[in-house]
């Protein structure tokens, strides 16, 4: 599990809530909950932490399974 630096954290900021993150295994966690009242985690994928919110990312995933990969284009 690749360990987000200290230096990094103290940096980053939840997008929803704008509080401080705290890494929790292969997470990001928010130190403050949404609106929700549940606080917001973020995947990190080899090593780069996924900073966008819940509903956000749904939709880019959702949207680069539509996308065609141009190098493999008319093979």
């Amino acid at each position: 599990m690749p360990k987000i630096s200290p230096e990094l954290l103290s940096v980053l900021r939840c997008p929803v809530t704008g509080s401080a993150l705290v890494q929790e295994g292969e997470e990001l966690v928010a130190t403050a909950a949404g609106e929700t009242g549940v606080r917001t985690r973020y995947t990190i994928e080899d090593g780069i932490p996924l900073l966008l919110p819940p509903e956000l990312l749904a939709a880019a995933a959702s949207a680069g399974s539509d996308q065609h990969d141009p190098a493999t284009a008319g093979h």
